[in-house]
Formats: structure tokens, C-alpha cells, sequence
């Protein structure tokens, strides 16, 4: 697609900038995800969280927007741009789908912000980049997640026992897809 060859676009909506990261969000990025709150609600954030981790991720997501791999956004306030999140897509362009993920640092919790910067990014995906599918999953202990994904339009689709591993152990996830044709709230 031919937003690949661009660097990643910044987006906004009412409260929020969509940005990508840079070298200077590692400091941030880093004490957010100090929290186990965060790391425990995701697939691949470890806890504790390692020096030089923050400087390593930022590092791969330039190439992996370029590479057409995935995108992955900066959540800032508009008001004073304080980085309180992140959200991204992975692409799977044979099947013109992706996968959506996120994470809101603890204190902005219950200010809607995920699902205010998960419509901007499901719109962008399905308007700009032609998107057919995107799907997000969430761990059932998470049920804040899925209320997410309910506001930005999404239909829960399943159950899935234990079909991801994390820290050696087996966990269920819970399915929730929104097509480009269905109706977006």
C-alpha cells in the first residue's frame, strides 16, 4: 500500500494525538510500563520492565510501519502532549485484516481515551489503508478491554480456551471484529 512508503501519519480526534514515537518517549514509555497493571493485560509487555527496552522498541517501529509489518502509535494529549498510551495495528495484507492492541498508563484510566484513539485508528485503517477486518482480543480478566472494543462498534465473536501463552502459562482470550461494512458508533 502506499501509505507504507510515508512515514507513519499522525492522526487526531477531539482530545488526542496519534503520533509516532520518538527517541525522546523512551523515558515515558518506559515508567508506564513499569506497572504490572499494564504488562499483565497484554501478550508481550514483560514485567519488570528492562532498561533499554523503550529505546529498543522505538528503534523497530519506523522499519516495521515502513516493511508494511505493523503501526504503532504514540498516544499523546493534544493539551500538553504527555504520551499516556499506545495503540497499533499488525497487518496481515493476504487476508486485508489487522490486528488492533493497545495500552492507556494507569492514571488515564476510565477517560475513554482507548476507545477515542481506537476509532481514530479502525477509521484510518479501514478508510485509508482499505482494510476489510480488524480484530482485537483481550484477556478474560480484562473485561475493561472489551467494553473498549464494544463502544468503537466491535462484535464479540468467541471464546478461546487457552489459546495464547503468557509468562508459561496458558490463557484464554476473548474475540471481538469489526468489518469495514458494519455500522461505526
Amino acid at each position: 500500500h502506499p501509505a507504507f512508503a510515508a512515514p507513519l501519519p499522525t492522526l487526531e480526534t477531539a482530545r488526542l494525538r496519534l503520533r509516532a514515537f520518538t527517541p525522546a518517549d523512551a523515558g515515558a514509555l518506559h515508567s508506564h510500563l513499569q506497572d504490572d497493571r499494564i504488562a499483565r493485560n497484554t501478550l508481550t509487555i514483560p514485567h519488570p520492565y528492562p532498561e533499554g527496552a523503550a529505546d529498543a522498541f522505538i528503534a523497530l517501529l519506523g522499519p516495521s510501519w515502513g516493511d508494511g509489518k505493523r503501526g504503532t502509535w504514540a498516544v499523546t494529549e493534544r493539551e500538553g502532549g504527555a504520551l499516556v498510551g499506545a495503540m497499533g495495528l499488525v497487518f496481515v495484507h493476504a487476508h486485508h485484516r489487522a490486528e488492533l492492541g493497545y495500552w492507556i498508563a494507569i492514571d488515564r484510566w476510565g477517560r475513554g481515551y482507548a476507545s477515542e484513539a481506537a476509532a481514530r485508528v479502525i477509521a484510518f485503517g479501514f478508510d485509508v489503508l482499505g482494510l476489510h477486518r480488524i480484530e482485537a482480543h483481550h484477556y478474560p480478566e480484562n473485561p475493561g478491554s472489551g467494553r473498549v472494543l464494544q463502544k468503537v462498534g466491535m462484535t464479540h465473536e468467541g471464546f478461546h480456551r487457552a489459546v495464547v501463552w503468557r509468562n508459561g502459562t496458558p490463557k484464554d482470550n476473548v474475540s471481538y471484529a469489526i468489518l469495514r461494512t458494519d455500522p461505526r458508533p
